[in-house]
């Protein structure tokens, strides 16, 4: 038995694989496609990973919150369908097959009797979400940058009356020796005019910035210059007594406590609060859930209605892990928005890795199936793996012809793409059959070797003698699993190295 010989053989059992793999191969997309696995696998997988230490991620809260995520524009517009009537037909009868798949499958149906596996009556789902989606998509659902807006603006609010309280209270001291001071009287009355603009002033700085309009460092500045306008109306229309020029001097250490140094104030006085402290929002029992629902409450009903849910449905494990990747995010920046940008870095990166995983599960998944399929194609086409191995040992015109046409496309596919494309790799296969009678079937050529037996003989069919063939089916269908680009790249090698370790071009 000669080298040669041992190559040809092993190129036509290679090339018969390679024919079959690509049959499998539109089975198992085409079965992709009906079921929606990948959809399904990727929203099995964004519950797991938002399920952080649940161990049953069908529990009603995961679901919940990963529905809310795909009811996100974000996300609705990575899911592209096919619009009208007429072109959305196959997308109907995929989703009505998929749906009977589903009803029969206990996985796919886990709490999820009265809804669809997409959530919200959705019958797909997309099949990949970029990581900067998902996490955009995430951040907006918690409401954190909206939360911390209100934290913000409520304790700007607390430092705006704290001020305007200090400032009163001089003129409230002023007051009291205006009694017997005529001309403190008169000047009073032009200072509480003056105070009334400048809390006009305030108000208005507190109102721009609760709608984004100005920065927090901006409103800050604006304050100090409305204060510093004030101060210098009282320093240029006070009275020349004692009293009036004590408050001035109360007056500008209030400007100087708390507007000298802008940034060291929003500091002390948090009113630029942490990411780590927003996501603390998500702890019922932390003091800034306190300080937050207090004033939402007050003011804000609806979003306060939302803060109660979202808290009541988040899982535990997703809260302390957004907490620790808050903590994580603020030892590296300095400012809030820079902490909400980065904090969405840090979700994308635990996504792309929860994602990495997955993908590797839905690999597994999808090889076990494909041996399935591949077993199923060996065993409906009697691809017997010893009965294909014993007819190229022994038909050499079978062998040449077959190592011909496999040379030929290995050559095309090599000097006209320089990759594997399979569609053109399928077309080309197709036309070599037509040269080519491969020994599988169930043709009474086949079935007379195999098993001793044709139609034109008056008895019945040896049943019993499929359990030989049953090994051969068996190894061909994991062969056939294997995939046609795993043929392919072999097929090529093991012509290159037929070919005396030369490329079909170079010996052409």
């Amino acid at each position: 038995m000669s080298l040669p010989f041992i190559f040809d053989v092993a190129i036509g059992l290679i090339f018969i694989y390679l024919i079959l793999s690509l049959l499998a191969s539109e089975i198992q997309e085409l079965l992709a496609t009906v079921f929606q696995w990948r959809a399904e696998h990727l929203r099995k997988s964004i519950e797991n990973f938002m399920a952080g230490d649940v161990s049953d991620i069908s529990d009603a809260r995961v679901i919940q919150l990963v529905n809310d995520i795909y009811a996100n524009p974000l996300i609705k517009s990575v899911n592209q369908q096919a619009k009208g009537v007429i072109a959305n037909i196959p997308r109907r009868l995929t989703w009505g097959i998929g749906s009977v798949y589903r009803s029969i499958n206990p996985r796919a149906n886990r709490a999820r009797s009265n809804d669809t596996v997409f959530g919200n009556g959705r019958h797909s789902g997309p099949s990949y979400i970029p990581p900067d989606v998902f996490a955009s998509s995430l951040v907006d659902t918690l409401n954190l940058p909206t939360f911390a807006q209100k934290i913000s603006t409520s304790r700007l609010e607390q430092f705006k009356a704290q001020v305007l309280e200090e400032i009163q209270n001089q003129l409230f001291q002023l007051e009291e020796q205006s009694v017997v001071d005529e001309t403190l009287q008169s000047f009073l009355n032009l200072a509480y005019q003056a105070f009334a603009k400048l809390q006009a002033e305030f108000e208005q700085i507190i109102w721009n910035y609760e709608r984004n309009q100005v920065t927090l460092d901006v409103g800050m500045n604006t304050m100090r210059s409305s204060l510093d306008k004030y101060i210098q109306f009282f320093q240029e229309e006070k009275p020349s007594d004692n009293f009036s020029y004590k408050a001035l001097q109360n007056l500008q250490n209030i400007r100087q406590q708390s507007f000298a140094d802008i940034e060291q104030t929003i500091s002390v006085r948090g009113l630029r609060p942490t990411l780590q402290q927003v996501a603390g929002i998500l702890d019922k029992g932390s003091d800034i859930y306190e300080e937050v629902s207090k004033t939402l409450a007050e003011k804000d009903s609806e979003l306060y209605k939302n803060l109660e849910t979202l808290t009541e449905r988040l899982p535990e494990g997703l809260a302390r892990n957004i907490m620790a990747i808050a903590k994580k995010t603020q030892l590296t920046v300095s400012s809030t928005q820079k902490e909400v940008n980065d904090f969405r870095l840090e979700i994308e990166k635990s996504f792309n890795n929860s994602m990495e995983r997955a993908s590797g599960v839905y690999k597994r998944n999808a090889k076990g199936i494909a041996i399935l399929i591949g077993i199923l194609i060996a065993t409906s086409s009697n691809a017997d793996a010893f009965h294909m191995i014993s007819r190229l040992s022994k038909d050499s015109a079978l062998r040449a012809t077959i190592t011909e046409n496999a040379g030929r496309i290995v050559l095309e596919n090599r000097n006209n793409l320089g990759y594997v494309d399979i569609n053109t790799l399928r077309s080309q296969t197709d036309e070599a059959l037509n040269d080519i009678a491969l020994p599988i079937g169930w043709s009474d050529a086949n079935l007379q070797q195999q098993i001793n037996w044709t139609r034109k003989q008056q008895r019945m069919f040896p049943f019993w003698r499929l359990i030989t063939l049953i090994p051969g089916w068996i190894i061909s269908g994991i062969a056939i699993g294997m995939g046609a680009p795993f043929w392919f790249d072999l097929l090529g090698k093991i012509v290159n190295v037929r070919n005396v370790g030369k490329s079909p071009s170079d010996r052409n």
